[in-house]
């Protein structure tokens, strides 16, 4: 089944470049490139790509405000996976916060970006180690929640509870159905739950609820 793509980033080279790496794959076909916002939430509705390639700063219309009109078109289920120089850029947490599946530096290898595409189109969730801990450095900053009870559903299960916690800390099924003592498949019931529970689209998103619910604080380790 091929996987279509559309890129959006203001810089002509970037986008020449990204075409060139995902159009050489087999499964893959690049719909359209754009080079704002704007005319990227256009070319989404035209062609509803199942990933679009979404650059953060940009003129008319910058990538968080993209994002957000993207994943809230019920028309498409188009999943986004924002691209950045910046390793430390100040809209990581608005990116996750609009929606975005997933978070990459622009120096990432062609291959990590090819594999990137396929875990978003597969409705997983992907970020890069450095941007998790920006993301995890933003949460440190909020201020305490004022209730978890309020923000979570109150029929999750102790075991849903506790893939939560773990899903928070960055940890795979695999590792989650370690650390719970299951089976993967058992432990991929659990997170597929959850989230369904929790009415989110997928990890990244639970685990931007898990922080700021409370559920994990920053720098506490899995327990």
């Amino acid at each position: 089944m091929t996987i279509r793509v559309a890129i959006v980033d203001d810089q002509a080279l970037m986008r020449d470049g990204f075409t060139m790496i995902l159009g050489a794959q087999p499964d893959i076909d690049v719909v359209g490139d754009a080079e704002n916002g704007r005319l990227g939430v256009e070319l989404c509705q035209r062609t509803c790509p199942d990933v679009v390639l979404m650059d953060i700063r940009m003129p008319v219309l910058d990538g968080i405000e993209a994002t957000k009109l993207i994943s809230a078109d019920q028309r498409c289920d188009t999943k986004v996976l924002v691209l950045t120089t910046f390793d430390l850029d100040e809209y990581v947490y608005g990116a996750m916060r609009a929606g975005a599946s997933g978070y990459l530096l622009k120096d990432t290898p062609a291959k990590e970006l090819v594999a990137a595409v396929r875990v978003i189109e597969a409705g997983d969730a992907l970020l890069s180690p450095s941007v998790t801990k920006r993301l995890i450095e933003e949460f440190a900053a909020q201020p305490e929640p004022t209730s978890v009870a309020a923000a979570l559903p109150d029929d999750l299960t102790d075991r849903e509870h506790e893939a939560l916690e773990l899903l928070a800390h960055g940890l795979s099924n695999r590792e989650i159905a370690a650390a719970m003592f299951v089976g993967e498949a058992t432990a991929k019931t659990h997170v597929s739950r959850l989230l369904t529970k929790l009415g989110v689209r997928d990890r990244v998103q639970a685990v931007v609820l898990a922080y700021e619910t409370g559920v994990v604080r920053p720098g506490a380790a899995p327990r």
